[in-house]
């Protein structure tokens, strides 16, 4: 039985032929993200949470009637999504390719520079646990990844990124030259931990990686990326940080991840 979501192979051809027929607005995307208070707003979305427009404030550090002309240029520009929850109002990132995108933008844009111990600590912070879009990312992720080959629960390489021999992978994007699979092995072990791989959305691949900007090797992402992300933080193993995107692994998060995956935490 086919998706309902997924439409008809013919309709998906003709959308795909029609975008190539069509020049990308770069420039008009490029515009919206150059604001700085609305590269803040979409950077604190970038963990694929939806947050009021009161706490997008907050982050960009502009009044809630500026907030608001810069959320609406976003929504009517395709990068964001406006969801409403009875009275209020929340807003999300349109999809994983926006936080995809600015990740990518960050390989080439200059420094921020550090000019406070709080400032200094949320880079560390990020480098050391964050999420990409809605999957883990970081040393953590990367940690993650490693574990699941090492135990053989994916299989289909060793997780490195080697710059010389990429044919279409770079850093801060989604991977495309290696096909991960899942193992017979790895798939008990996932449910034993209360992912059941033949429950994943079929609106995404269920595994693909990204090749992680900050420590170039791949972390996993794609429908298992999301569930296991999802399932660590129902179990209290992750909890998010007060910056956008960081995370922080939990006492009890680095012991389950050592006895349920092997997951060797350097602090």
């Amino acid at each position: 039985m086919s998706d309902e979501t997924t439409p008809p192979a013919g309709r998906r051809a003709d959308r795909t032929a029609d975008r190539l027929n069509r020049q990308a607005d770069i420039a008009r995307a490029a515009a919206l993200i150059a604001d700085p208070s609305r590269a803040r707003i979409l950077k604190a979305l970038c963990d694929g949470r939806a947050l009021p427009a009161g706490a997008l404030a907050t982050e960009a550090g502009v009044s809630a009637p500026t907030v608001s002309a810069h959320l609406a240029k976003l929504v009517e520009g395709g990068l964001i999504t406006a969801v409403r929850d009875g009275r209020h109002r929340y807003y999300r990132l349109k999809g994983p390719e926006i936080s995809t995108a600015l990740e990518a933008l960050a390989l080439i844009a200059p420094p921020l520079p550090v000019t406070s111990l709080r400032e200094s600590s949320v880079t560390n912070a990020l480098y050391r646990s964050r999420t990409c879009y809605d999957h883990l990312a970081g040393r953590l992720g990367v940690a993650l990844m490693r574990a699941l080959l090492d135990g053989d629960v994916l299989t289909g390489h060793d997780g490195l990124h080697r710059p010389e021999q990429a044919v279409r992978d770079r850093p801060s994007a989604y991977g495309h030259d290696t096909d991960y699979r899942l193992t017979d092995t790895g798939r008990g072990r996932l449910v034993a931990f209360g992912v059941d791989p033949d429950r994943l959305p079929k609106r995404r691949p269920a595994i693909r990686y990204c090749v992680d900007w900050s420590e170039h090797q791949h972390h996993l992402a794609g429908a298992l990326g999301a569930a296991i992300t999802t399932r660590l933080f129902d179990l209290g193993w992750l909890r998010y940080g007060v910056s956008p995107r960081v995370v922080h692994l939990t006492d009890a998060g680095a012991e389950g991840l050592r006895l349920t995956f092997g997951v060797a935490v350097d602090g």
